[in-house]
């Protein structure tokens, strides 16, 4: 990217080129390659760690349920705040604990009064509970099946006192290999979705060196209104086996990043898998007039979610076809 690229946060496109008439990206997007990069993705330890959703998604009142790899989970925060986790079923006769209500860090069942407060009581056994100060994580070694790790690979981020977070979270009919693949398909997002991104070009692919960089480098600028563009270069990697990160290397934000993480949730009732996406956006900016948009982050996260879940509807709806063709032997190569 070049200096001026850097130091502009926005700038105005030439003649725009239609949609249809974009340069092809389909010799590009080699089947091997993205298959290649999956492949190493799913090789990583993850230690068994697998993400909840936001953190403030935890109150101090009341619990939290999630079905995680087909298990109830139940999470809540003991009196120093920090999160506890474990089977959302109550051993005394299986109520759902999610429907109790948490006193002094205690979870205290609603019928019949049993409380738990973190330790093992009566068959119920805790799972280790992680907060990275945005996402909450649950550790499920049954599930998992790997060597435990003591905390979950989560990636660089920005300090979390100069930036500005949101969550999103979409739920799709398809394993997460099938998110993950979607997100090292760099190419398609002007194609696919062209609403949000254009001049997309991808500048750098994996080679699957060993110690080299298994990343994906694009060039792209995102759409702000008419002809009016943020450019920015990022990265694409895959630290762990569910998890897709893109850095913003260059250009404005540079330092922020965005989290896609695939979590397993179970089978529907007709025995296909879903997953969900759990989408972090952790955004920085060395610009004064940042301190403001912090400031201002209860207004501006629901359009931050909202333009991820314009994206993943689009994503989402690929992924679930992956899957499907996969399940039946039809998906090409």
């Amino acid at each position: 990217m070049s200096t001026g690229r850097r130091r502009l946060p926005l700038s105005l496109r030439g003649h725009a080129v239609p949609w249809e008439r974009q340069s092809p990206t389909w010799r590009e997007a080699r089947p091997a390659l993205i298959a290649g990069a999956l492949e190493r993705a799913r090789a990583r330890p993850s230690g068994n760690w697998y993400v909840v959703g936001a953190s403030r998604a935890v109150r101090d009142d009341r619990p939290l349920t999630r079905t995680v790899a087909g298990r109830e989970v139940v999470l809540w925060r003991d009196a120093a705040g920090r999160p506890v986790a474990g089977p959302g079923i109550c051993p005394h006769l299986g109520a759902p604990l999610g429907d109790g209500r948490v006193r002094c860090g205690t979870l205290v069942c609603r019928w019949h009064g049993l409380a738990l407060d973190g330790g093992s009581f009566a068959g119920w056994e805790p799972f280790p509970a992680y907060d990275d100060g945005v996402l909450l994580w649950v550790r499920l070694d049954a599930a998992g099946g790997e060597p435990p790790l003591d905390a979950p690979v989560v990636p660089r981020r920005p300090a979390r006192g100069r930036a500005l977070t949101a969550v999103h979270t979409a739920v799709g009919v398809c394993e997460p290999e099938d998110v993950v693949a979607n997100r090292l398909d760099p190419w398609h997002g002007a194609w696919l979705h062209p609403y949000s991104f254009v001049d997309l070009t991808v500048t750098g692919t994996p080679d699957g060196a060993d110690g080299g960089e298994d990343g994906f480098t694009v060039d792209v600028s995102f759409k702000v209104a008419g002809r009016l563009v943020v450019p920015v270069r990022a990265v694409f990697t895959a630290p762990e086996p569910r998890t897709v990160v893109m850095h913003i290397t260059e250009g404005e934000g540079a330092g922020s990043v965005v989290e896609s993480h695939a979590t397993p949730l179970g089978s529907d009732d007709r025995g296909r898998p879903r997953t969900a996406v759990v989408e972090a956006v952790v955004a920085a900016s060395g610009r004064p007039g940042f301190a403001l948009a912090r400031g201002a982050a209860p207004l501006l996260r629901p359009l931050v979610r909202a333009v991820a879940g314009r994206l993943w509807r689009d994503d989402l709806a690929y992924a679930e076809r992956r899957w499907s063709l996969r399940s039946t032997g039809r998906f090409p190569g």
